[in-house]
């Protein structure tokens, strides 16, 4: 994300959609117009740009209102931002002299000289210029001159009510945690950094990280105990926030704000820190001996503890196992995040693919607690699935790979959704990119299609063409295939259809495991509101001669296996038509080994075929064939003939004629 502070600075901007506004909180409403504008600048191909101010106008304009008090720091609002995936804020300082501008001259000298606007999307109620003289209408009048379309984006409401930041601030005073995170559409946010205290809460069992606030103006809940997070590093850890004036322990001359972290034990003075608060605990008070009020933090405590446990909803056990072979760098940079998983009945476990690069003792002597499986060979992902599972006891298996960055709770619409459909054997989470966090990944993104010549593709990527996440696939829906990077599946069905075929080694394995489970009459899912973040050829890249031998080897062993008999031939003549044509375009490009590699596929088939038949007579005789056109997730059409010829880019428009 780019941050311009100031006009000074500001690139040429072109083709741009802008939003405008205080974003105070950056709640439901707020996320409702930031969606819209990404959105337009996808379709446009353009940019899209925040402009936010500060400080906030009030401040400005009655200098002397001791009222205001804000929702979101600066820094607040544009974490806020990044996660929401905007490309560009600017943040305008507030002055009386930018206040005194005419409505006229703010849009002509302001929006249009500096921003030149192809679209400006603003909420319901938005006013600007002197004495807010300026609205939607006086928007919409320039913007015939100055070739602009002006979109207004209604209220947004939750169960009957109205969301605005007013109403918000009235929950927060209420200490009304539940419904202001609500609102707001994410957990109501602290963000400050950690100072040194006088270690009072070190002497009763209880070290507390202290935070201070740089914003005299932000709001906070009343005086208590909460349930909250801390991210640290980018790391969650869950803990019991106090805010209050410690009557127990001194005359505090202001409130203080702190956490307590279990099961955390690092220095971590003047670093940043995130507090995320869930619940309201109870009020503060006064106790009058310091074994009172040990006593009482042990229960409050427990309370806290039960309360990210879910103690009263016991959970589905889950094993959390991520193969790994020779990726002790993406163990170290990612097993902190798994172990910040916060779903209430999770074992994680480490099946070793024969490591040479001193993964297992690395993992044996950091995580002690983690269970590590270790296989005396190199199986693939297949096989190193295969030797592992059946050794490991739970309701799911949440098969993830290294190089994934888990959100905390994760898994918890996922489990949902297959605990409220017993039909469903597996499910995918949305695989957004590690490193272009608002662009989804390209081994699922929202979930795996099929066309009807075999080719997979992505709800969100099509061929290498791989979108911006703008909320347009955030609906679950029935898929073909869950990516193998990051799925959960019942460890029933998994037995039930023989888990992954094992001659596939890697890629496209997934794919065969789907397959089988429709055909015994099971659904795959893509879970969009579970989110993980993807490396991606973290073992192998994705342009690379292995990978596109494996993965244009196994989409023809699939193909072979599963399609009628009626077609599969035709498919398979097609399909050498097109491979053939996939190698000239590797050849024309200078990429000769890739060329090669569909060369070798494609005598690999010939040179087994009878192994490949034996497997289609196996699917025979345990399977009934469907018609690739009739089964769930599959486009009816050709994905390379819309790609190429139609220009069909995005998932979205292969249904728009």
């Amino acid at each position: 994300m780019n941050i311009f502070r100031g006009l000074s600075s500001l690139p040429e901007f072109k083709n741009s959609v802008i939003t405008i506004g205080s974003y105070d909180g950056v709640h439901l409403g707020h996320q409702k117009v930031l969606r819209r504008t990404q959105q337009l600048a996808e379709e446009i191909n353009g940019v899209d740009i925040v402009i936010t101010f500060h400080p906030h106008p009030r401040e400005i304009v009655s200098p002397k209102d001791e009222d205001l008090q804000i929702i979101t720091t600066l820094n607040e609002k544009l974490e806020y931002f990044r996660r929401y995936g905007v490309s560009n804020v600017v943040v305008i300082p507030f002055t009386i002299e930018f206040s005194q501008q005419p409505a006229q001259e703010y849009i002509e000298k302001f929006l249009v000289s500096r921003f030149h606007p192809t679209y400006i999307v603003i909420g319901f109620d938005h006013r600007f210029g002197l004495n807010r003289s300026g609205n939607v209408h006086l928007l919409k009048l320039y913007g015939a001159e100055h070739h602009y379309e002006v979109i207004q984006v209604g209220e947004e409401e939750l169960q009957n009510l109205s969301i605005s930041s007013t109403r918000i601030r009235h929950s927060i005073v209420d200490n009304n945690i539940e419904l202001v995170n609500k609102l707001l559409g994410h957990p109501f946010m602290i963000k400050g950094q950690v100072v040194t205290g006088n270690r009072l809460g070190h002497h009763i069992g209880y070290p507390t990280a202290n935070i201070r606030i740089t914003d005299h103006r932000k709001l906070l809940p009343l005086d208590g105990i909460f349930a909250a997070t801390a991210i640290i590093a980018g790391i969650e850890y869950p803990g019991m926030l106090y805010i209050g004036l410690r009557p127990s322990i001194e005359s505090a001359a202001g409130r203080r704000v702190e956490i307590h972290l279990f099961d955390f034990d690092r220095q971590i003075y003047e670093q940043e820190i995130i507090v995320e608060i869930y619940k309201f605990i109870r009020g503060d008070r006064r106790f009058p001996t310091m074994e009172g009020l040990k006593a009482a933090m042990e229960e409050d405590e427990k309370t806290v503890r039960n309360y990210f446990n879910g103690i009263d909803k016991p959970a589905p056990e889950v094993a959390t196992v991520i193969l790994n072979h020779n990726g002790k760098v993406f163990l170290q940079r990612f097993l902190p995040y798994f172990m910040s998983s916060r779903y209430g009945n999770e074992q994680i476990v480490v099946v070793d693919n024969a490591s040479t690069d001193g993964s297992v003792k690395w993992l044996k002597a950091t995580y002690p607690v983690i269970e590590t499986i270790v296989l005396n060979q190199n199986s693939g992902y297949a096989g190193g699935y295969n030797q592992a599972l059946p050794k490991i006891k739970a309701k799911y298996y949440a098969l993830i790979n290294n190089d994934i960055e888990i959100t905390p709770q994760w898994l918890d619409p996922i489990i949902h959704l297959m605990e409220v459909d017993k039909t469903i054997a597996a499910v995918q989470p949305k695989l957004l990119s590690e490193a272009r966090r608002s662009y989804f990944e390209y081994a699922g993104a929202s979930g795996g299609m099929m066309d009807t010549l075999g080719y997979p593709f992505c709800r969100g990527r099509i061929l290498h063409s791989i979108e911006r996440d703008t909320g347009q696939y955030n609906t679950p829906l029935s898929i073909f295939w869950a990516s193998g990077a990051a799925f959960v599946i019942r460890s029933e069905a998994f037995h039930e259809v023989g888990g992954f075929d094992p001659d596939y080694f890697a890629h496209q394995e997934e794919i065969d495991l789907a397959w089988k489970l429709k055909l015994k009459g099971y659904k795959v899912v893509s879970c969009p509101a579970s989110v993980v973040y993807h490396v991606g050829g973290g073992t192998l890249q994705y342009d690379r001669p292995q990978k596109v031998y494996l993965n244009f080897r196994n989409n023809l062993i699939t193909l072979i296996k599963y399609l009628p008999a009626d077609d599969v031939v035709l498919v398979f003549f097609f399909r050498w038509v097109l491979d053939t044509l996939a190698g000239i375009k590797f050849i024309l490009r200078g990429q000769f080994k890739n060329a090669f590699a569909i060369v070798r596929a494609h005598f690999y088939i010939y040179g087994h075929i009878n192994t490949i038949l034996q497997k289609r007579k196996l699917i025979s005789r345990n399977y009934k064939r469907i018609p690739l056109p009739f089964m769930n997730g599959v486009y009816p059409g050709s994905i390379l003939f819309d790609y190429y010829v139609r220009l069909k880019r995005k998932y979205s428009e292969l249904f728009n004629s």
